[in-house]
This record gives structure tokens, C-alpha cells and sequence, in this order.
């Protein structure tokens, strides 16, 4: 387990990258999320790893991305935030109805951040949605749920 290496979870348009944003001002060491990324290069590129499109391919995406920034973050100074874990890749799939791989399991068992994992909730009054975050707030209050749910499975 990193005890240093900190996530910031929680359902889309709660609030979690502008409090990332906030803290890497501060001087904090912070890794974006690697969803809304993955998002812009399917789009510039044509591809369909996309949550609108093959859910299975963008989990996966999703899923070399977050053991990359994983593995590089390592190198730095603690704390270092995360803008979501490899556990929400879990609760991703869970929230699509799709099935959870077991290897998927097991690296997000094996990839540990530290046991205090920072929820935001929900909230409605800030709440927006764009040509990447299609979900509605019915999608984005259950995808705080499922969150809560898969890293409290995972203690």
C-alpha cells in the first residue's frame, strides 16, 4: 500500500478536478484523471474506447493509463492526489452492468492508495454536463454510490 498516494473520488461534475486543480496550485503533486484524456484522444483520433461507445475498450484504456500514473507517481514527494483510483475503473464497469474482470480485481487489490479515500458527493448545483461528461444526474448520482460501494468492498 502507498499511504502517501491519496484519491479523490466521487461521481462527474461533484467538484473532484477543481479541487485537484486548487491543491496542485498550492504546490501539492496531483494526477489528473485519466478519463476525460482518454475521452479527447478518442475523439481527435476517431477511435471508439469511448463510454459512449465500446465501454469494455475505455475501461481497459482507462486501466493502462491509471498503472502508468501509478507507477510514475512513485517518484514523487508525498502526498501525491489522485483524481480517481484504479477502483473506479471497478465501479465503472459495475455502474455499466458489465462484469468486473478478475484481473481487473486483482490490480486494483494489488495497486493500494491509502485507506482514506476523499468522496465527493454529488452536487446538483454544480453539476454540468458537456461534450465529454454526457452522463445525466440520475448517472451521476449512482456513479457515487457504486463508488462508495466498490472502495468500501475493497478495505
Amino acid at each position: 500500500m502507498s499511504d502517501h498516494f491519496f484519491v479523490v473520488t466521487g461521481g462527474p461534475g461533484a467538484g473532484k478536478t477543481s479541487l485537484i486543480t486548487e491543491l496542485a496550485r498550492r504546490g501539492f503533486h496531483t494526477i489528473p484523471e485519466s478519463g476525460r484524456a482518454i475521452i479527447r484522444e478518442e475523439m481527435a483520433n476517431g477511435g471508439i474506447a469511448l463510454p459512449w461507445a465500446d465501454r469494455t475498450a475505455y475501461a481497459e484504456r482507462m486501466l493502462q493509463q491509471n498503472l502508468h500514473a501509478y507507477s510514475a507517481a512513485q517518484a514523487l514527494p508525498s502526498p501525491v492526489i489522485f483524481d480517481r483510483g484504479i477502483p473506479d475503473i471497478m465501479g465503472y464497469l459495475t455502474l455499466c452492468g458489465l462484469p468486473v474482470p478478475p484481473y481487473v480485481t486483482a490490480t486494483a487489490e494489488k495497486t493500494r492508495y491509502n485507506r482514506r479515500v476523499f468522496l465527493a458527493p454529488f452536487w446538483d448545483a454544480i453539476f454540468e454536463q458537456d461534450a465529454e461528461r454526457k452522463q445525466t444526474r440520475a448517472e451521476a448520482e449512482a456513479t457515487c454510490t457504486v463508488l462508495r460501494e466498490t472502495y468500501t468492498a475493497l478495505e
